[in-house]
């Protein structure tokens, strides 16, 4: 008994009719339950399905060239249709037969359908005109098949009468019947019988032609197979098939081989030999008859139809055994072994194995030995056998055969392990022998495990594949070395230098090193073919559809798709080598630039990947997210080109130049702070100063020129203040500026006289305090009470060094070799990378440092210029500053590599996290913010500030040890058992379960009729989910549903209080008030608040006489079967609207065009219009809302652009 190779299964109703697709992965099944299926047997998807038969489906063809399908059924009707994926339905339906029809076909040329029927004849229809031109009758019982030859113009048919009839019906292409209905007779004139065949003692229920010879074979219900050869003027019975014990139901001769595959009722698939008439397979299942085989016109597939569904499989596996060594490529094809240079592209035969085992199974594997120049190869017939064969010298005259001095034995699998040594698994006895090239036994092994395979492991090492583990085994010291737990390994790569190996499973690749201590598992969903290393250290794989690739660390994409499966034997550069599946070497061009950029990046390979950048058009969103991810945002500044990307890349890697031009363009408010914030960091206050003069912060601008000494502008910023009118703004510059009788005058103008005349009394101003003692009505007898402060020491401190014109010099100047190289269009030092290690790091970074700052000493910079972004209107004249560019002291500066503080667990915290939350959590305001501008937009964070510090304070506790020292700050986290600093996590304070909790009590406020507290509740679920951190997929996804379920209910209870205040504050507006109750039954919500939406909508259009609309709310109520009592009403309701079926009031409302509701407007934004959308909520505006705050959460930039939920990371 053999093992079916199956490629596709599927559990249906009784399968009765099959047909392949020609080129495409379709498998057009018919079945006993009246429907068509459609298959992708390659994916394994249902890809349609027809129903329009009545009653069990026998018949189904696909046309051999156009996308056409035409099946017959017991209904007596023949259906055509187009399967094209945009237009799949029933073209047209035939009409003529007077019994179930059972089996159809397309002719190969000719625009003909056959079909056979129990109405004991065969028509032939024109599939353009649609008639009827040929009626084939002489059969005496019912018609059980009927087939076009290939080639020629014959029919044959097999009928329960017992007998198979050849048709000719060469007439029907010469000249065509007339078309319109008539007598039937003259179709005589068409067709004749040719041959009648008999033999058969029941009926018979198959015949078919063999694709290239005059042959016949048909299936009958006497459980044989007959064999029939035709010639000019007659036809006979060569031989009969025994061996099915039961009905047989279809018998094919097989496309390529000299084979015939058969089924029937006795639950088994047969394969029978042709030329000797014995059978060579039995697949055998326990309860399934078979009732139906097809065989692909050009592939090696086969599908039979069962009781339980259909089965796609092979008769043997078309993988070609082969072996790489160096350049050369040894492999069997048509049971010969063959070298293929890949250098000269010489193919040459070297060795015929056609004696070794079974003459229908091609062999399994081959390994190579080049030190004796031998291979072993292995084949699976006869319970697994192994011959071990030297190679000819050269390949000059006939070719010999394996038999002459080939030595063989048992075994299911046998590798070379040494250079006189090979290893053979007998899995039966779950023994390996190590023999020597005589084959003599020189040592036997029992593995650890059970034992499946067996592969090289390295020297006297072998690689053991069980159901879920691989082992490394050493043969001579008999133990195990390493295990890795994978699925049932088939294959095994080992890259060219043997420190990598790739484990190749039906749908895993396991990436090792050599002694299995490091490994990286990668899934597939389609099947996983073969696989070899590139050059540099690339594992490229083929699967079914694609050539993938595989960095060791498990980075993975694909390179290019592929028509037909191949099997990878080498990568060199551009050209993969590989053989199809005719065993016949290919090659392919790749492109390679995208894995070698990747793997440029993990060894920071500087040169390569800024060769790259410079040659290749590498570019896409998923390179920048890859970039983003591994954490080299200013190599990704150097590919995206939209502006708001690049300036969140730039301000991530502190490129401030770059974040600069960036927003410029941008523009925006909330861009200037944030590079305001990065400038500030790095003591940019050049930049600090252009971003403050733009988004107009005057109170930070005058702190900034007090740091940096700028009396000058201290002074302008004065008399700014003066024009704006804001006297504490005008009081901050007047003490900024050490500006006394200014502080007065503001002291004096807000009437705070008592501080006005302090400020100058003790500031030694006599004459102004008795000024304002005589402005306040009073003399200094009155004031004799107050005590004497003595002199005011309050004055600015002394500008020692002006920094003005002079950036703050800083250690980490944030340039990177990318940045340098890219900036000065050619690399440093010819190329070379610095020794950037131990104090050579240290004294590079401080000159690097103290060039920058003397470079920016050199810049002037022109301050009108910067003035003219102020925007400003001062009244009087200004005078003009003269940028007088200072000199800087020439000092001597020490920088000494010092201690610096290990990272604190709230930095690892951030490090760790993409979530907003975390950030949070660790007290990192500002990067948490960036992160929700970042990925959802939010703009404004007034709201969350509350949450903020909730989250902050549940992060931390703090206990005193001693009550004289201050406590101890202790940072809870939400993985305590994590040792590892690179993956502690802070406590979660918000959770996906506590929000869940949250919007149970805003779902009872809205069963309640407490909506205003609903809607709070509903908005402040959707502000905590934003600080809900993700785990996993599924939880990602349960936080998307979350947040589209708190979406929709806000919007409801919006919508129902707006109209509850238009009912209110506009009584006469009567139209609003219906739609909007109309708007708020399209929300999706729960069935029991769905109910209380649609019967407040129906009382609202029943007051307003708007009974039809009325009525079709209640017809939407009553499919949410509510209480009998509401079912009553609603049933009253729907009677009024069909006794007056009309409106009284016109309503914008179209319940039969989809749409979405205006978060903002509360207006329907029909299927095909413009929208706009939150990017946190996804609720959608109308366009004329873009840039403005969203509506719903009040949180977010309507239209902004975002990055999303970031993935989570394990």
């Amino acid at each position: 008994m053999s093992v079916l190779l199956t490629k596709f299964e599927s559990k249906s109703n009784r399968v009765k009719g099959l047909a392949f697709h020609p080129t495409q992965p379709l498998l057009a099944a018919s079945l006993h339950n009246g429907s068509v299926q459609l298959w992708n047997y390659r994916m394994g998807v249902l890809v349609d399905r027809f129903e329009e038969h009545e009653g069990p489906v026998r018949a189904v063809a696909i046309h051999p060239s156009r996308a056409l399908l035409v099946t017959g059924g017991d209904d007596y009707k023949i259906k055509v249709w187009d399967i094209r994926p945009q237009n799949r339905r029933c073209l047209y339906t035939l009409h003529g037969h007077l019994d179930y029809v059972r089996t159809v076909q397309f002719h190969h040329e000719m625009p003909w359908i056959l079909s056979a029927s129990d109405d004991q004849t065969i028509r032939i229809w024109n599939s353009t005109s649609r008639n009827c031109i040929a009626i084939l009758t002489g059969h005496s019982h019912y018609v059980m098949s009927a087939q076009f030859h290939p080639k020629e113009d014959l029919v044959v048919s097999a009928s329960q009468d017992q007998t198979v009839r050849v048709w000719d019906i060469s007439g029907l292409r010469r000249s065509t019947p007339n078309s319109a209905p008539g007598t039937f007779d003259t179709f005589d004139n068409f067709s004749t019988v040719k041959y009648v065949l008999e033999g058969h003692d029941r009926g018979v229920n198959f015949a078919s032609f063999h694709p290239t010879l005059p042959l016949i074979v048909s299936a009958a219900d006497d459980r044989q197979i007959k064999i029939w050869r035709m010639s000019e003027n007659r036809a006979w019975e060569v031989d009969a098939c025994r061996g099915h014990f039961n009905n047989v139901s279809t018998a094919l001769f097989h496309p390529k081989h000299e084979l015939i595959v058969s089924c029937g009722e006795d639950k088994t698939i047969r394969v029978w030999d042709l030329t000797k008439r014995s059978a060579v397979q039995t697949f055998r299942r326990e309860h399934d008859r078979f009732w139906v085989l097809a065989a692909h016109p050009e592939l090696n597939l086969f599908a039979a139809g069962h009781d339980n569904g259909l089965i796609v499989f092979k008769l043997e596996r078309e993988r070609p055994a082969f072996a790489m060594h160096g350049d050369t490529l040894y492999y069997i094809r048509d049971k010969y072994v063959r070298s293929y240079d890949i250098n000269t592209g010489s193919d040459i035969g070297l060795l015929s194995v056609r004696k070794f085992g079974s003459p229908y199974v091609p062999p399994r594997t081959l390994s190579y030995n080049p030190a004796e120049r031998s291979v072993i190869v292995t084949i699976t017939s006869d319970n697994g056998l192994y011959e071990l064969t030297t190679l000819p010298k050269d390949a000059i005259g006939e070719v010999k055969d394996s038999s002459v001095d080939g030595k063989r034995g048992s075994g299911q699998a046998a590798i070379f392990v040494a250079r006189n040594r090979f290893a053979v698994l007998n899995k039966t006895s779950q023994l390996i022998e190590v023999r020597d090239l005589a084959n003599s036994v020189v040592k036997t092994i029992k593995p650890p495990v059970q034992t499946n395979e067996v592969f090289y492991g390295g020297t006297a090492s072998l690689i053991l594949s069980s159901t879920s583990s691989v082992v490394l085994y050493d043969i001579q010291q008999q133990k195990t070395l390493a295990e890795i737990t994978t699925p049932p390994v088939k294959y095994v790569v080992w890259s060219a230098d043997g420190s990598l190996v790739a484990l190749l499973s039906k749908h895993t690749i396991t990436i090792a090193n050599k002694n299995f201590s490091q490994h990286t598992l990668i899934h597939e969903t389609i099947r996983i073919k073969s696989g070899a290393w590139d050059d540099s250290g690339v594992f490229i794989y083929s699967t079914l559809n694609h050539i993938k690739y595989c960095l060791a660390q498990g980075d993975h994409g694909v390179i290019c798709t592929l028509d037909n499966p191949v099997y990878l034997t080498r990568v060199k550069g551009k050209t993969v080598y590989c053989l199809d599946r005719s065993a016949r070497p290919r090659t392919i061009t790749i492109d390679p630039t995208e894995y070698r950029f990747k793997l440029a990046l993990l060894r920071n390979n500087h040169e390569e990947m800024l060769h790259i950048i410079r040659t290749s058009n590498l570019l896409g969103q998923s390179i920048i997210a890859y970039l983003q991810q591994k954490g080299f945002p200013e190599i990704a500044l150097h590919f995206v080109q939209d502006k708001t990307t690049r300036f969140d890349l730039a301000i991530e890697c502190g490129n401030l130049d770059v974040a600069l031009e960036t927003a410029k363009l941008i523009d925006r408010p909330e861009c200037w702070e944030r590079l305001a914030q990065q400038a500030l960091k790095q003591g940019n206050h050049k930049i600090v100063e252009k971003a403050y003069q733009q988004t107009k912060n005057f109170d930070r601008l005058s702190f900034l020129y007090l740091a940096t000494g700028s009396t000058d502008k201290l002074s302008k910023m004065q008399k700014i203040a003066d024009a704006r009118g804001n006297p504490m703004s005008r009081f901050h510059n007047a003490l900024y500026a050490g500006d006394v009788q200014a502080r007065i005058a503001v002291l004096r103008d807000v009437g705070m006289h008592p501080l006005a005349y302090l400020t100058a009394k003790t500031n030694g101003l006599d004459e102004l305090a008795l000024e304002i003692l005589e402005a306040a009505g009073l003399t200094e007898a009155d004031v004799d009470d107050v005590p004497d402060f003595g002199r005011s020491t309050l004055k600015p401190p002394p500008i020692v060094t002006p920094t003005t014109d002079l950036n703050w010099p800083s250690l980490s100047t944030g340039e990177s070799f990318f940045e340098r190289a890219l900036a000065n269009g050619n690399l440093e030092n010819g190329g070379e990378v610095p020794y950037m290690n131990g104090h050579d790091a240290v004294n590079a970074g401080a000159s690097a440092a103290l060039d920058d700052w003397a470079k920016e000493e050199e810049i002037g910079e022109d301050l009108a210029a910067d003035e003219d972004g102020w925007d400003l209107d001062v009244g009087g004249e200004e005078e003009k500053e003269e940028a007088a560019a200072e000199e800087a002291p020439e000092a001597e500066v020490e920088l000494g590599p010092g201690a610096t503080p290990g990272v604190s667990e709230v930095e690892w915290w951030t490090r760790n996290s993409p979530f907003a939350g975390d950030h949070v959590a660790a007290g990192s305001f500002e990067s948490a913010m960036q992160l929700l501008n970042r990925q959802f937009g939010v703009v404004n964070f007034t709201a969350l500030k509350p949450l903020f510090l909730s989250a902050y304070r549940s992060s931390h506790a703090y206990l005193s040890p001693v009550a004289s020292l201050p406590p101890l700050q202790l940072h809870l986290r939400r993985n305590p058992d994590e040792s590892s600093p690179s993956k502690v996590l802070p406590v979660a304070a918000r959770t996906l379960s506590s929000v869940r909790h949250e919007l149970t009590d805003g779902f009872r406020c809205v069963s309640g009729n407490k909506l205003p507290d609903a809607q709070n509740i509903f908005r402040s679920a959707l502000h905590a989910l934003l600080l809900v951190p993700i785990s996993s997929d599924s939880e990602a996804k349960e936080w998307r549903d979350t947040v589209t379920l708190a979406r929709e209910y806000l919007l409801g209870v919006s919508i129902e209080l707006e109209r509850r205040r238009v009912v209110q504050e506009e009584p006469n507006n009567v139209q609003r008030g219906l739609e909007l109750a109309a708007y708020f039954t399209h929300c999706k919500l729960q069935p029991p608040h769905m109910q209380i939406a649609l019967r407040n909508a129906i009382n609202v259009f029943a007051k307003a006489n708007n009974h039809a609309t009325s009525a079709k709310f209640a017809r939407r109520l009553l499919e949410l079967n509510p209480d009998p009592k509401i079912v009553a009403q609603a049933r009253q309701r729907i009677a009024a609207g069909d006794r007056n079926p009309r409106d009284a009031v016109e309503i914008d409302f179209d319940q039969f065009t989809e749409f979405e509701i205006c978060a903002a407007s509360y207006t329907p934004i029909y299927k095909g219009s413009p929208s706009v959308r939150c990017p946190y909520t996804d609720a959608a505006y109308q366009p004329r809302y873009k840039g403005k705050l969203d509506a719903l959460v009040q949180l977010t930039e309507i239209g902004a652009s975002s990055s999303g939920l970031p993935a989570p990371r394990s």
